[in-house]
């Protein structure tokens, strides 16, 4: 059973995906041939997902049959003793206001887009993060005390603090339009006094990091390409700040974006 840190690492980093979360739900339940978990899970990396769960000891395969190990069922009962989570209370949070655009610069990316940046009064701190469930794409990071939203190109980042910034905007009526339909969406919970139940991570694709990547194939994080470097960090084996490319300015805005992505592996 995985105690050392190393293993439990592994662990953490096979189930810090979505399809895999799916595979081990699905095996909870009985065993299941490789075929037909494609069929319920999806076939797109199926090989490389269980080889995952098989080397941190969750899985075993045997002739094309899937099951869960002695580990991996301890663990699903552990996760299941837990029980599900409830939906957050909001009761005490008051309705918010948004300023008008204080700033419109050119973005870096892109200098036919602007970044804004707007105020949000009062300041919802720590009910920020019970507000993620409100938008298919938005996820809280703890580490900067935001929640970070991704419409399309459009990223939304909403500060403990108050303050709200976007990238890729198209111009100032864009800006005022997207920061209503913000304000609409958490006043609407605020109302209701609850936030949805907290769900599933919506899944990544490789091709979909890949495209916020510098796409340069310099190899200087240890991959042949870029592509191989978005797989590898969906699988938890790799970290943005091995890509130098990134760390460039004009590549600033493809960080933001990636960073709001790797939220979701």
């Amino acid at each position: 059973m995985p105690g050392k840190p190393d293993d439990i690492k592994m662990v953490s980093n096979a189930m810090a995906n979505a399809p895999r979360r799916k595979m081990m739900s699905l095996l909870a339940n009985g065993d299941r041939t490789v075929e037909e978990i494609g069929e319920a899970v999806g076939k797109s990396m199926l090989d490389y997902h269980l080889k995952i769960l098989e080397q941190a000891g969750l899985l075993e395969i045997k002739d094309g049959n899937a099951s869960l190990s002695e580990f991996g069922k301890n663990f699903m009962e552990e996760k299941s003793e837990k029980g599900p989570q409830k939906a957050a209370d909001l009761s005490k949070a008051k309705p918010v206001e948004i300023a008008e655009v204080r700033q419109l610069i050119p973005c870096i990316a892109d200098s036919t887009k602007f970044r804004t940046i707007a105020n949000m009064a009062p300041p919802l701190a720590g009910s920020l993060k019970h507000l993620e469930p409100l938008f298919p794409r938005g996820r809280y990071s703890g580490k900067i005390g935001a929640l970070m939203i991704q419409r399309g190109e459009i990223l939304i980042t909403v500060y403990g603090s108050g303050k709200v910034t976007m990238t890729m905007i198209k111009d100032e009526d864009e800006a005022k339009k997207i920061l209503d339909d913000l304000r609409t969406t958490i006043n609407r919970a605020i109302e209701s006094g609850v936030t949805p139940v907290p769900r599933e991570r919506v899944k990544v694709d490789p091709l979909e990091i890949r495209k916020y990547l510098p796409r340069t194939d310099c190899g200087e994080c240890g991959e042949q390409s870029c592509y191989s470097f978005a797989i590898r960090l969906m699988a938890g084996e790799v970290s943005l700040d091995l890509c130098a490319p990134l760390k460039e300015p004009k590549y600033r805005q493809n960080l933001e974006h990636l960073k709001v992505l790797a939220e979701y592996i």
